[in-house]
């Protein structure tokens, strides 16, 4: 007769080990809306933000700032005019949790019309 309690041990440990090896992380999601028309913007709006995301730095209408000065001079923009554009241009080098985390910051001071662009 064959004993199952090696099996019952190997399957214990493999269940441990998948535990163990596996990370439980925060799952958020962006919401992100294609526009019903292509219209322009009107003449008289003001012009867009854009914001240049690199593998190494951001890059605010052709400014290098920091994470942190992009949030504050967005907020501080849309604090005046709330339906001001934001156009993110993320570099061909960029990770896509690095473009994540700069478009949750936006979000997070307020932009509600962001756009993604790539690079001509």
């Amino acid at each position: 007769m064959v004993s199952l309690t090696p099996l019952i041990d190997v399957v214990f440990i493999l269940l441990v080990f998948f535990m163990l090896a596996s990370t439980f992380t925060d799952w958020r999601s962006l919401q992100l809306s294609v526009p019903a028309d292509a219209s322009a913007p009107a003449d008289d709006a003001e012009s867009p933000l854009v914001v240049r995301v690199g593998a190494e730095e951001l890059r605010l209408n052709d400014e290098r700032v920091s994470l942190e000065v992009v949030g504050e001079r967005l907020g501080d923009a849309l604090a005046r005019d709330p339906d001001r554009i934001v156009i993110v241009r993320p570099g061909d080098d960029v990770r896509l949790q690095r473009l994540v985390t700069v478009v949750e910051g936006l979000y997070a001071v307020g932009g509600s019309r962001i756009s993604l662009q790539r690079e001509q």
